[in-house]
């Protein structure tokens, strides 16, 4: 059979999901909306207590530099090390651990310190929150069906977006009105409650068992998210067998009738899906894999330079005062999440019609991207005014919708036993951005002055414009799913091996 021939459906005979657990789905993706919100108020709560740290511990520019830097440090090598550990432990107890890491690393700050305290606890800070995107999204899309991930999974990229526009003016007025010493302590107990409601109400869904996403493994007896986050289902059998377990996720008659079918193909699909025991240097020679990859550093990128620099390139670059800087801030983050959330909506809609997830996750990130690209490249020849201000949020709002494809589009390429590696290894490369792109811009705004925006923004539009470029052309998760279901060829057989033919 070529892979163009149509499988015939099979009947499904759908059983349908238990409220309860639907509600548990969507609490446990609640939670890890928030565990995304405290994740990023962590990062941010040291630029925003930047001239009160500088002052209040002496430091110079370099020095308060190198602390920032040194969160990074072991940032990429954690999440890909714990990425790889979360297809063979619990993700619910790396999530809870995560959690209480943060805590535990900023207390001595909270205590008091200099400069060792202050780098030694952002390396901590760095080395447990690198895990913490790749693991919190397989773990909330372990609870929905593959054509139900989009907006699941967005909605924990818009936990980064909620957590800067929360966290900014927050602990703003705690760090003016209490010190910023009182602002760490404010993160550090909101990581402590995050992991005391964690503890009764997290953990992994049925569909942390499929190959594919498609078909829920059986729930273990004592709940939902009770098995190991690798999951004990083997993701084989016929499609009619999966096609009992279907999921029945929305409430309405014509949603059920509409997840049946879907759900039911996708059965039928998962049997060319990528095969349990995969090895992991096939998935990352995928062109999916290398596409989501290529299109999330991009994004990345962008998050690292409008956390660091954007808000300087508004101020010393444009002109612009620190109230309508903040305000412009919060318009670029607010496009941000409404992009993530509208991409999700349209991918989910093109999904459950029908269309492939080339087009719907690929296609459509892609072209966020270019668009994103687009507007950062024309941005140093801008005269300055509305055309700027439109261009600024453009170019760094409309590229964040990358990271909830990339995720979604390696989970679904990935076979459960190799999702966590597959998803941790991504985010070790793609947040080597974080460590890069200060430090380059920081470099050509030290040489160049103003102009060094300028150039920096001419390389972060060839960046996105080389990721969309990616996302369109490479992404594809059923063709490279049915080159991983393919096995290897066999080395040939020793000679001994080989019966001796007569002379």
């Amino acid at each position: 059979m070529t892979d163009t021939d149509v499988v015939p459906a099979v009947p499904a005979a759908p059983v349908k999901t238990p409220p309860d657990q639907r509600r548990r789905a969507w609490t446990v993706t609640a939670l890890l909306v928030v565990f995304m919100m405290v994740n990023f108020a962590d990062k941010s709560v040291l630029g925003l207590a930047a001239d009160p740290i500088r002052e209040d511990l002496g430091l110079s520019a370099s020095a308060f530099g190198l602390a920032n830097s040194a969160f990074f440090l072991l940032f990429s090598i954690c999440g890909a090390a714990v990425g790889l550990l979360a297809d063979r432990v619990r993700p619910k107890w790396l999530l809870l651990t995560m959690a209480v890491l943060w805590s535990l690393s900023q207390a001595p700050l909270v205590l008091g310190g200099g400069l060792a305290v202050l780098v030694a606890s952002r390396v901590l800070l760095g080395a447990a929150e690198g895990p913490a995107f790749p693991v919190a999204q397989q773990t909330t899309l372990s609870w929905f069906p593959n054509h139900r991930r989009n907006l699941p999974g967005a909605l924990i990229v818009l936990g980064v977006t909620l957590g800067v526009l929360v966290a900014a003016p927050v602990l703003t007025w705690v760090i003016h009105e209490h010190g910023w010493r009182t602002a760490v302590a404010v993160v550090a107990v909101a990581g402590a409650v995050w992991a005391l409601l964690w503890i009764p109400f997290g953990g992994e869904g049925p569909y942390a068992g499929t190959r594919n996403g498609g078909t829920p493994a059986p729930v273990p007896a004592d709940g939902p998210g009770a098995g190991s986050g690798s999951g004990a289902g083997s993701g084989s059998g016929s499609g009619a067998d999966r096609a009992a377990h279907v999921s029945d996720a929305d409430p309405t008659a014509e949603g059920r009738g509409a997840d049946r079918a879907v759900e039911a193909a996708e059965a039928v699909a998962g049997t060319v899906g990528a095969a349990r025991g995969t090895p992991y240097r096939r998935i990352f020679a995928t062109r999916t894999w290398i596409g989501a990859t290529a299109g999330y550093f991009g994004t990345y990128w962008v998050i690292a330079f409008s956390l660091v620099w954007l808000p300087s390139y508004l101020h010393d670059g444009l002109g612009y005062s620190s109230a309508t800087s903040a305000q412009l801030l919060m318009l670029v983050w607010g496009l941000s999440g409404a992009v993530v959330l509208g991409q999700a909506g349209l991918t989910g809609w093109l999904l459950r019609r029908g269309t492939s997830s080339r087009r719907a996750r690929g296609g459509v990130g892609g072209i966020l991207m270019l668009t994103a690209a687009a507007a950062c490249l024309a941005l140093p020849a801008a005269p300055a005014g509305a055309a700027t201000v439109a261009l600024v949020i453009a170019g760094f709002g409309c590229a964040g919708a990358m990271s909830s494809v990339a995720a979604t589009t390696v989970a679904e390429l990935a076979p459960a036993d190799r999702r966590g590696g597959a998803l941790g290894i991504m985010n070790a490369v793609v947040t080597t951005a974080g460590l890069i792109a200060p430090t380059l811009v920081g470099h050509l705004v030290d040489t160049h002055g103003s102009a060094g925006y300028r150039q920096a923004l001419l390389i972060t539009g060839v960046l996105l414009l080389l990721g969309g470029i990616a996302a369109v052309t490479l992404i594809d998760p059923a063709r490279d799913a049915r080159l991983l279901s393919t096995p290897r060829a066999e080395p040939l057989a020793a000679d001994h091996d080989t019966p001796r033919q007569p002379a």
